[in-house]
């Protein structure tokens, strides 16, 4: 019986050994493999042994979590690293849907402990005073995946409710506006003289705290390393401490050491003026039946309804509920029940469309269905890969598909898979190698992997797509396949890849590819490219590595280092 791995999620606050949890340094420490992004990693060396490192970018976050399931399922203790908590914008909710798509269960699967840090709008408040502590809400600003207009109204509603606002991933190098546009927002329903609270890497080496205003935020430096925390209406600043008031300076006197109200009095409604059921208006809510007059049934609990005599105490705002509970059956209460508004959830739906692996020529009707799914909110990128990217918001996602797919179109994932880029054939002209070009599509298109990989297809030896440029290059000469492994296209050591098989069957290509896809998808790091993987095996289904790299001198770059 093969042994059952384990996925360890762990959370391990800002940064500092002194705020990680017991459990979250003992999950470090008993797990075979760590992953997590690079920075991550380096936070928690002081508590590594000998365990096995994978570590990526910092929007590699799908391939760390297939990644992790992979290893747990060959029987590994696997550690997924996030800082703050992994449950706030971490990695414990992709994790579990990685699972989900695998139809992982509790108790036959790979077993699972999410492993809770300080998350940062509570490392970040405590270096700010006590500036969340009454309501209070987190709002990401990436729109990477949320579309802008979406959080744009996270932000209205925030605003209007008066929460304290806490916002990650404010700016980066390339996100620059939404900040303005949170503050431009915040501005309406705020005093420009609200506190601000900006605090950077909170607990690390490089901490930075800021304390200013709404007016006056844009002023500092604000990066992804930053949280931004506004405060409500309430909040003040006091000796250099962004502090909320909770609201018990209407219950207590603060600064008297005798309460003028024992604890028995203080529960009483005459003390508290601002409690909701001294509202006059909730008796009026159409959910509340009119007040009978007629006498109370025997065995039945007084009614709460009933005409109050002078001088009596009135019901509360939950004995008026409950009464109203018990005069209806189910079907009633739902009929009372107040109505609301489900508004569609929007996300980010990304994915590549082409109208064929040989064709190349799109259709007006193609070209207009394109316009209408994409709309005024969406875009659409041509990508070298001869797709076009689409990123459109929806809450629909399948009726895109459908519409897109009813005009002729291949639709694709985008991100860490495989893409198929063939030539036109001569616009068809040279057909002999299309029908295998569109088995390897029909096969391997949009296979998640551990990197991105590109296969071109070229129909004769000419190779004017370059193919040989390609993670696998296939071209067709002289009725059959040539074979090539490893190209590195970009960078200044580039080199097309490695020709290694010529005269392949035609009816053994397809079958070919596939196993050279499948094995180095089930054995390649996170973000490894086909080349460094060829290199560092030095196999790949039979074929050997040879190492053609470009053995030239690097000067340094005229900027120094």
């Amino acid at each position: 019986m093969s042994k059952k791995g384990k996925l360890l999620i762990v959370g391990f606050g800002p940064g500092h050994f002194e705020h990680i949890t017991a459990r979250a340094k003992e999950a470090i420490q008993e797990s075979d493999l760590i992953i997590g992004y690079k920075t991550y990693v380096n936070l928690i060396k002081g508590l590594l042994t000998d365990q096995e490192i994978v570590s990526t970018g910092m929007t590699e976050e799908v391939s760390r979590a297939q990644e992790a399931v992979r290893q747990a399922e060959s029987g590994r203790k696997v550690a997924v690293i996030s800082s703050g908590d992994a449950g706030v914008y971490g990695m414990a909710g992709l994790v579990y849907e990685v699972l989900m798509e695998k139809g992982w269960k509790e108790e036959t699967g790979v077993g699972i402990e999410i492993i809770p840090g300080i998350s940062a709008i509570n490392s970040c408040a405590s270096l700010l005073g006590a500036p969340i502590m009454h309501d209070a809400c987190t709002i990401s600003l990436s729109d990477h995946l949320t579309p802008w207009d979406l959080i744009a109204k996270r932000l209205d509603a925030a605003g209007q409710a008066d929460f304290v606002i806490a916002l990650y991933n404010p700016k980066s190098g390339r996100r620059t506006r939404q900040i303005v546009e949170a503050q431009r927002i915040l501005l309406q329903y705020r005093s420009p003289e609200t506190p601000v609270g900006l605090v950077k890497s909170a607990y690390r080496e490089r901490q930075n705290v800021i304390l200013t205003n709404l007016e006056n935020m844009l002023n500092h430096d604000i990066g992804m390393l930053t949280t931004v925390i506004i405060g409500n209406s309430t909040t003040k600043v006091y000796d250099g401490k962004m502090i909320t008031p909770r609201g018990y300076q209407r219950k207590y006197t603060l600064d008297s050491a005798v309460q003028p109200l024992k604890p028995s009095q203080r529960l009483k409604r005459e003390a508290e003026p601002w409690a909701l059921e001294q509202d006059p208006n909730l008796l009026k809510r159409k959910s509340i039946p009119t007040a009978p007059e007629q006498p109370q049934k025997s065995g039945t609990p007084e009614n709460l309804f009933a005409k109050q005599e002078p001088g009596s105490e009135k019901p509360s705002s939950l004995d008026i509920a409950m009464e109203a509970l018990s005069m209806v059956d189910g079907t009633a209460a739902l009929q009372m029940a107040p109505d609301y508004i489900q508004q569609p959830i929007e996300s980010i739906f990304e994915l590549a469309v082409k109208p064929g692996v040989a064709n190349k020529k799109f259709t007006p009707e193609q070209m207009i269905t394109l316009a209408e799914v994409v709309g005024e909110k969406g875009t659409m990128e041509y990508s070298p890969n001869h797709q076009i990217v689409l990123r459109i918001p929806t809450a629909e996602p399948d009726e895109i598909t459908k519409k897109l797919q009813s005009v002729g179109f291949l639709l694709a994932p985008v991100g860490e898979v495989l893409s198929v880029k063939a030539c036109d054939f001569c616009d068809g002209e040279k057909y002999e190698a299309i029908p295998y070009a569109e088995k390897i599509e029909e096969k391997l298109g949009g296979l998640p992997l551990p990197k991105k990989l590109n296969i071109g297809i070229n129909g004769c030896g000419m190779a004017c797509y370059q193919a040989v440029m390609e993670d696998i290059g296939i071209v067709f000469r002289k009725g059959k396949f040539d074979l090539f492994l490893g190209a590195k296209p970009v960078g200044r050591t580039g080199h097309a890849g490695q020709l290694v098989a010529e005269g392949i069957e035609p009816d053994q290509i397809v079958d070919l590819v596939t196993r050279i896809v499948e094995e180095y998808k089930e054995n390649a790091h996170p973000n490894e490219r086909l080349f460094k993987y060829f290199r560092r095996v030095k196999e790949i289904a039979g074929f050997k590595y040879k190492d053609i790299t470009p053995k030239i001198k690097i000067e340094p770059a005229p900027c120094g280092d």
